[in-house]
């Protein structure tokens, strides 16, 4: 039987692009997500390449809507071997003392509650089977607050450490944990940032060339193919002309 991976946030960006590489490389996919039409097109797209998928449409931010998801699993999908804490978004590039509460509520409810939600649901059987491996979704914005980033900055922040406190957590087991930060990377990112302002979001990414949804998927799939007593703990992936976080060369 294939391995099976469950990825939060899989109808856009790098949950997209993880779907479709955990695909590609002989797993069967769990795909979660908000919008049932996308869940349906993605999940046409990977059987018509032999995948299995089960698809789940939930919000991770709503514990008892996880938790339903997850008791809905049958059987032959229950044994989680991979879970990729996919689903985040930023909102807003206001100062902090002048930021929106609703759009820090989104932020922490989903960054931080959803991906401890969906990690308490799934683990468990991990840690009772000695065996799988959770991949968080980080940021290179959790290593050093930018303008503008403070809450976000500090959601991605709180991801490093839950992830840095999982893997103390489930050491005396052959659960893996690994945080993936990525740096600038092209999705649907800095236009839900910008609440549908393309023009800004855009200038985002002007000048340089970002990563892909695919090449951070590309990290989570070495991470998950290393051999069973090798952990990728962190991966800090940047564009070759970003230095960190906030320093990049354009052209």
């Amino acid at each position: 039987m294939k391995p099976i991976a469950l990825i939060t946030g899989a109808t856009s960006g790098i949950g997209l692009g993880c779907a479709r590489r955990f695909a590609a490389g002989g797993y069967n996919v769990i795909i979660t997500g908000r919008n049932q039409e996308k869940l349906d097109a993605l999940t046409h797209e990977l059987e018509q390449g032999g995948t299995q998928v089960l698809q789940l449409c939930f919000d991770v931010r709503d514990h008892r809507s996880c938790q339903a998801a997850v008791e809905s699993l049958p059987p032959q999908w229950s044994n989680v071997d991979v879970l990729i804490n996919n689903a985040g978004l930023a909102l807003g590039l206001d100062p902090e003392y002048e930021g929106a509460p609703k759009e820090w509520d989104t932020m922490i409810d989903t960054n931080i509650k959803g991906l401890l939600y969906m990690t308490r649901l799934i683990v468990p059987k991990m840690v009772e089977r000695n065996h799988g491996h959770v991949i968080n979704i980080g940021s290179v914005a959790g290593d050093a607050v930018y303008a503008g980033g403070n809450v976000y900055c500090a959601t991605k922040a709180a991801v490093k450490a839950i992830t840095d406190g999982l893997r103390i957590d489930v050491m005396h087991t052959a659960v893996r944990v690994t945080n993936v930060k990525p740096g600038l990377v092209e999705t649907n990112f800095s236009r839900v940032r910008f609440h549908g302002d393309n023009e800004r979001a855009d200038k985002v990414y002007k000048g340089v060339q970002p990563l892909t949804g695919d090449d951070i998927a590309d990290v989570a799939f070495y991470a998950a193919s290393a051999p069973p007593h090798v952990q990728i703990a962190e991966v800090l992936v940047l564009a070759t002309h970003q230095a960190s976080g906030s320093v990049i060369h354009r052209d």
